[in-house]
């Protein structure tokens, strides 16, 4: 039961990534524009969540795969998961870090620089589906720190290419 449930997909329907990238976007440019430090929790929350079951435990995660996804008209496109898992890992490093400088020190202007950061890669995925984190997964691989077994389908994945490609 716990193995299923802390599991990340394998693949990964691309056109969902994109959305919760977009609403990672919002969630963080809310944070910012209306000055709402307690956002940063729920961002974080849901990118822990997702790093440890995908969009099993995440209210975006499952708003998006069960709801928005198969709402639209986009075909699914399956990319591999370990590279969108590690994208994950980095989100979830600023928005934790983002949650303990607003909430933890009362420091929201330095939390807002991280959301903005944050904004601006997760932009990138969901507008131009070019994912930096799959990037460097991508560089961690090709530098053998990431084991090629971690994930056989990435051995395509070049530096020029997204993991989408």
């Amino acid at each position: 039961m716990f193995a299923s449930l802390f599991s990340f997909p394998n693949p990964v329907n691309e056109v969902s990534a994109r959305l919760v990238a977009g609403g990672v976007v919002l969630m963080a440019l809310a944070a910012i524009v209306f000055d709402q430090p307690w956002i940063t929790l729920v961002l974080a929350f849901g990118f822990v969540a997702r790093v440890l079951s995908g969009p099993t435990l995440s209210p975006l995660g499952q708003f998006v795969t069960r709801v928005l996804t198969p709402a639209l008209p986009f075909d699914e496109k399956l990319v591999p998961g370990p590279p969108k898992r590690f994208a994950q890992s980095i989100g979830a490093l600023f928005s934790v870090t983002a949650a303990v400088l607003a909430i933890g020190f009362d420091q929201t202007g330095a939390a807002y620089v991280v959301l903005g950061v944050l904004a601006a890669f997760a932009t990138l995925e969901s507008v131009f589906g070019i994912c930096v984190g799959c990037k460097v997964f991508a560089l961690l691989m090709k530098a053998g720190i990431v084991p090629a077994e971690v994930c056989e389908s990435c051995n395509q994945i070049s530096f020029t290419a997204t993991a989408s490609d």
